[in-house]
């Protein structure tokens, strides 16, 4: 029986064979070096694994060369594997006017945790980004302030009364009894007024003529623009007030003193009466109560 002659084989078939071997040999090792305990992921073709909590993705994996993972950079973090090229930036809980402090520091595989600070909540089930004051309670504590709920309020302190309820009950009381009698003290006011009006009508001296000296007394009491409403309500003509007005220009006393007397003319022996209801029915009382006095004090 006749043996295999190796110089029958080519050189170049040894060294097929040698780089086969070698090719077996680096793809075990490989393998053996890529235990993904975190799980893999799929890159061009090439199964890589993830990079676990704290770290991100450097350099992808390659059918040579295993993937790079590098520890997060301060002040970012990753909770779970992943293949990202950056870690995520740390909650921030010194927000401005969030009433927040940390609660949990961050970390390279950890976020940050934020809290409420002391004598502040927060009603939100979900990441709570601002905090508001605890109420403050006058009548007592039911339930204390906490991280997730405001204060709840006693509606009675022990052993006291409900000032609230008290409050609430005389406050409206007390301004309806007010109303009353402001209302009651208004309608007297008024009813006086008109049966003081009425007495002043009644009074003899309106019987009497108006006298020629307390005319000028009178139209300095009254005035132009007084006494000429006075004119016209009493049905003067226009014409009859513009001529007065036209006879003394510029010189209001003596045109207020001529359209009186031309009133007098018009009246009669019914001008104090005349006068003093108009003065009342224009509203103009204090003009009314000087007259009557000068009146009065004339007869």
């Amino acid at each position: 029986m006749k043996t295999a002659d190796s110089s029958k084989f080519p050189s170049w078939f040894f060294i097929v064979v040698l780089v086969s071997l070698r090719s077996v040999d680096l793809s075990s090792a490989l393998g053996e070096t890529q235990q993904c305990v975190d799980g893999t992921y799929e890159h061009e073709g090439v199964t890589c694994c993830l990079c676990g909590a704290g770290t991100y993705l450097e350099s992808h994996c390659t059918t040579t060369q295993p993937g790079k993972c590098t520890s997060c950079r301060e002040r970012t973090y990753s909770s779970h594997p992943h293949n990202q090229e950056s870690c995520e930036p740390c909650t921030s809980c010194s927000h401005r006017n969030a009433n927040l402090e940390e609660n949990v520091s961050c970390t390279r595989a950890r976020d940050a945790m934020c809290q409420c600070k002391k004598d502040h909540f927060c009603s939100s089930k979900e990441t709570c980004i601002l905090c508001y004051p605890c109420k403050e309670c006058t009548e007592g504590v039911k339930v204390s302030c906490t991280a997730t709920n405001n204060t709840v309020c006693s509606e009675k302190t022990e052993g006291g009364t409900n000032t609230g309820l008290i409050v609430g009950l005389i406050v409206p009381i007390v301004l309806i009894l007010l109303g009353l009698l402001v209302f009651f003290w208004i309608r007297k006011r008024k009813q006086e007024e008109k049966e003081e009006r009425n007495r002043r009508l009644e009074d003899p001296s309106l019987k009497e003529p108006l006298l020629d000296c307390d005319l000028p007394d009178i139209a300095e009491i009254i005035g132009w623009t007084d006494m000429k409403d006075v004119a016209t309500r009493s049905g003067m003509l226009d014409t009859a007030i513009e001529n007065c007005r036209l006879n003394h220009v510029g010189d209001a006393r003596e045109q207020t003193l001529e359209l009186l007397q031309e009133f007098v003319k018009k009246e009669g022996s019914q001008a104090s009466t005349t006068l003093i209801q108009t003065l009342q029915n224009s509203n103009k009382r204090r003009i009314e109560k000087r007259v009557f006095a000068k009146l009065n004090s004339s007869a």
